[in-house]
């Protein structure tokens, strides 16, 4: 009988055995610096998770290891219809690396009913790395969330335009992100994250400088509204 102990433990040793010290030291020119960390590749990481399917318990087990490739499986095996206001908050409060926060927001928190209001939440956040989350999260709603109003989007945009004052590296990546994917869902979206990108220009800041000059670069380009208007 293979108890959760022993799940926990052979995936550990899984982890382990994939990790290559070479990736550890590559983390750290992206900015990601963890503690304890194997250096899984993305791709052996994502192959464990399809052999261990869906597995909750799992999940929180190896988050709170603290260890870096086990928090990316703990996002990866995770079940999103069990996950709670309360874990994402506690999860939250651990981020540590931008990587961990994109991977959360992309593989679970995305999924869950809780999306919505935490990306909110977390984008009036003053913590570097939920804040980053808040937006990460609204990016990747943009994607996922096909029935979402466009309204949902048009409230998040004066966020944005108040978040692009934030100097912080990893927190106006994730704002120039979710503008970006905001524009990028149909015409209506494109003018008015357009419109936004815009008026963040003006802001003499540069990190809204950066925000609005590399989104607007995207957002008006031919190729970008010769998709949207096939879309549409």
């Amino acid at each position: 009988m293979t108890t959760d102990k022993t799940k926990l433990t052979v995936a550990l040793a899984q982890l382990k055995s994939l990790g290559n010290p070479a990736n550890v030291a590559g983390m750290a020119r992206f900015g990601v610096h963890a503690k304890k960390a194997y250096g899984v590749s993305t791709p052996a990481l994502r192959k464990l998770a399809r052999e261990i399917g869906r597995d909750h318990k799992l999940s929180l087990q190896l988050w709170a290891t603290g260890i870096h490739d086990a928090r990316h499986l703990a996002a990866l095996v995770g079940d999103p219809a069990r996950v709670t206001p309360a874990q994402m908050e506690r999860w939250a409060r651990d981020f540590a690396s931008w990587d961990v926060v994109d991977g959360c927001c992309c593989h679970l928190f995305v999924y869950t009913p809780h999306a919505w209001k935490k990306a909110l939440a977390w984008s009036r956040r003053k913590e570097e790395f939920v804040k980053r989350a808040g937006f990460a999260l609204t990016a990747y709603l943009a994607v996922h969330d096909k029935q979402a109003s466009d309204e949902k989007f048009l409230k998040v945009l004066p966020i944005i335009q108040r978040a692009s004052l934030d100097e912080r590296h990893f927190v106006k990546k994730a704002v120039n992100w979710a503008l970006r994917q905001i524009g990028k869902r149909n015409l209506r979206l494109n003018k008015a994250a357009i419109a936004a990108g815009k008026a963040i220009r003006t802001l003499d800041r540069p990190a809204a400088r950066w925000i609005a000059t590399d989104a607007l670069r995207e957002l008006t380009s031919e190729a970008g509204r010769r998709r949207l208007e096939a879309r549409s």
